[in-house]
């Protein structure tokens, strides 16, 4: 079971709320947050209501100031406690939507689907086993998007704003319509990809989020 704890202040100071499952309207329970605290699980956490806007993934660790470490605003709407996956993984990614076009099959980290893959632009996706994370930069960088199992038939579905994802705001510098989509998108286990299931020795000890340097964590999640 995962645990998280919301602050409205910095330093874990202020009103705070606890969680242990999805919450898909945090407002009730507090008006701003700038800290947090992972106890144990890893969550992601978003802008909106409804697990809307950007997303942001969170294991276990301490989290001061979620401007500085994170990357986020005082805004954040709703979270996600993201499930132990111990089976296998697999995900298709399609180059059109309605799951059409080239496809290729992956069981395992990529960080660069690009080079790896010859795949130009991704519109639609099948997430077969396990959950993954969906980056917009290679190397595990920029904005995040988490893919439970199941089927994602156009970019909009995973909360891309064009194919491939778009980069918009945050620490991202630049947007590509749907008619100049993006050279595109990365997956990754070790930034937890593949969640609380890879060697404790191969995750890092920092988490790139939106390009921001996290914490230091806790061996596990």
């Amino acid at each position: 079971m995962g645990k998280i704890i919301f602050y409205e202040d910095r330093n874990f100071q202020g009103r705070h709320h606890e969680c242990i499952s999805d919450c898909a309207d945090l407002h009730p329970y507090f008006n701003r947050c700038n800290s947090i605290r992972v106890e144990s699980g890893c969550f992601m956490v978003y802008e909106r209501p409804q697990y809307l806007g950007h997303q942001y993934f969170l294991r276990r660790g301490e989290y001061s100031d979620n401007q500085r470490m994170i990357g986020i605003n005082d805004c954040i709407r709703s979270c996600r406690m993201i499930p132990v996956h111990r089976g296998s993984y697999k995900i298709r990614l399609y180059e059109r939507p309605d799951m059409a076009g080239q496809m290729q099959e992956v069981i395992d980290d990529c960080p660069n689907i690009q080079d790896r893959l010859r795949l130009s632009d991704i519109n639609s996706c099948n997430v077969v086993d396990g959950h993954w994370l969906l980056y917009d930069q290679p190397n595990y960088r920029g904005r995040t998007y988490y893919l439970r199992p199941g089927e994602y038939r156009r970019y909009s579905d995973w909360g891309g704003a064009s194919p491939g994802s778009a980069r918009s705001g945050g620490s991202q510098t630049s947007t590509r319509s749907l008619l100049n989509p993006l050279p595109l998108t990365v997956l990754n286990k070790h930034s937890a990809l593949k969640l609380c299931v890879c060697m404790c020795a191969d995750i890092p000890s920092y988490s790139v989020i939106n390009t921001f340097r996290g914490p230091k964590f806790s061996p596990r999640c």
